[in-house]
C-alpha cells in the first residue's frame, strides 16, 4: 500500500468518525454537554490547516481538513439549533405552567 493510499484511507476513517458523531448529535435532538467552543476551535484549526495544506499542495490534507471544516460548521449549527429549541421550550413551558414555570414558595 502506497503512502498516498494510507493517507486517503486515514482521511476517510477520520472524516467518517467525526461525521458519525455530528450525525449522532443531530439525531439525538440535544447538544447537552457539547460546547460551542469545541466547534469554534475546530473551525479555526481546520481553516488554518486547509490553507496550509493547499499551500504545500498536500491534497489528502486539503480534502480532509475541508471536510472537517464542513463538519464543524454543521456541528455548531446543530448546537445553536438545539439551544434555541431549549430556550423556546423553557419560555413556552413557563407560560403554560410546565417545566421551568415559577413555583410558589412554601412556608
Amino acid at each position: 500500500m502506497g503512502s498516498e493510499a494510507i493517507g486517503w484511507f486515514s482521511s476517510f476513517v477520520l472524516v467518517l468518525t467525526i461525521g458519525k458523531q455530528v450525525h449522532k448529535q443531530w439525531k439525538s435532538g440535544s447538544s447537552q454537554g457539547v460546547s460551542k467552543w469545541l466547534f469554534v476551535g475546530q473551525i479555526t484549526a481546520s481553516t488554518g490547516f486547509t490553507i496550509y495544506s493547499f499551500l504545500v499542495r498536500n491534497w489528502v490534507f486539503v480534502v480532509t481538513n475541508a471536510l472537517l471544516l464542513l463538519s464543524a460548521f454543521l456541528g455548531i449549527l446543530i448546537v445553536f439549533k438545539h439551544r434555541r429549541a431549549e430556550r423556546r421550550r423553557g419560555v413556552s413551558g413557563s407560560r403554560a405552567g410546565g417545566p421551568g414555570a415559577a413555583q410558589p414558595a412554601h412556608a
